[in-house]
């Protein structure tokens, strides 16, 4: 079966389109209608006259374009896509800090699951996260789930920030000796990392930000080496908008087991048979909606 001629046929039939992060396997990327960071993503499914969005990326993905949408049937190709990252905060945990310290603003990253965005007072990406904080500058912060990047705009400008002990498994593997050595083998490549990486690793980069923000860096760089600090997924999508530039993997640990395992089977399953559908408790989804809205206030 030709399952990207079949995929586009169903789109046309019932109205959908695709989304994936830039962290898919190339071939679902290259089957997609958008390709994009979570939160922009899910923006692009607001605004799209789709009635069917089917999102290929984590579970709390699909919860936040849900969140956006709840009009519209949001599918992912596959029933549960853990992220670590958000499964490493649960609600009754942060309903047992927010009674130990009310007087903490709860910033949580879009990063979470549903239920912990409707425990939020705001939400950030990593693009906006530094600019965000700095609203609340002169609040005590609690910045959840991610250490890591809590950490960064913590030893950077000095906020009263708690730190949730959670973070990207991928990411928090690289280290230092990871940079001193792929800078040893390329010493003329640029390095830039994720800020979900520990706080000495991002310190090294020429560029530290979202997996869009590498992107546009690299695109409008007259550059041609770069040491890539994220999940491997982006290589694909760096190598077909700059042809002529070289990309190094910063450690071979970048790859996300859970955003791989969907396939262009997958995806033309989850079209056809229209499964796996998010939902999510209207209670818990106008409250998460609060703190989304929030965060494209302030930024």
């Amino acid at each position: 079966m030709n399952y990207v001629e079949e995929i586009n046929k169903l789109k046309k039939e019932k109205n959908a389109i695709i989304l994936a992060h830039y962290y898919q396997k190339g071939e679902v990327q290259d089957v997609a209608d958008y390709l994009g960071d979570s939160y922009n993503l899910s923006v692009i499914a607001k605004n799209s006259d789709a009635k069917i969005i089917v999102f290929c990326g984590v579970t709390f993905m699909g919860e936040t374009a849900k969140i956006l949408s709840p009009e519209k049937k949001v599918l992912m190709p596959h029933k549960v896509l853990p992220c670590k990252m958000a499964n490493d905060i649960t609600a009754k945990d942060l309903l047992e800090y927010k009674k130990k310290n009310p007087d903490r603003i709860i910033i949580s990253y879009v990063n979470t699951n549903a239920d912990i965005k409707a425990l939020s007072d705001c939400c950030v990406t990593s693009s906006n996260a530094l600019k965000i904080l700095e609203h609340y500058k002169d609040k005590k912060i609690l910045y959840c789930p991610d250490k890591n990047l809590a950490t960064y705009a913590k030893n950077k400008y000095g906020y009263d920030i708690d730190l949730w002990n959670g973070n990207c498994n991928i990411h928090d593997e690289l280290t230092v000796d990871d940079v001193n050595k792929l800078k040893a083998e390329h010493p003329n490549a640029l390095v830039l990392i994720h800020p979900e990486a520990r706080f000495d690793v991002a310190s090294l980069a020429d560029y530290a930000g979202s997996t869009k923000g590498i992107i546009d860096y690299v695109n409008k760089s007259d550059k041609d080496e770069f040491i890539i600090g994220t999940e491997c997924g982006i290589i694909h999508e760096l190598e077909k908008k700059n042809p002529n530039k070289k990309f190094y993997l910063l450690n071979k640990c970048l790859v996300c087991k859970f955003m791989k395992l969907i396939s262009l089977e997958d995806v033309y399953n989850c079209l056809k048979d229209e499964k796996f559908e998010i939902k999510v408790d209207e209670e818990i989804r106008s409250k998460a909606q609060k703190a989304l809205d929030k965060m494209l206030e302030l930024s």
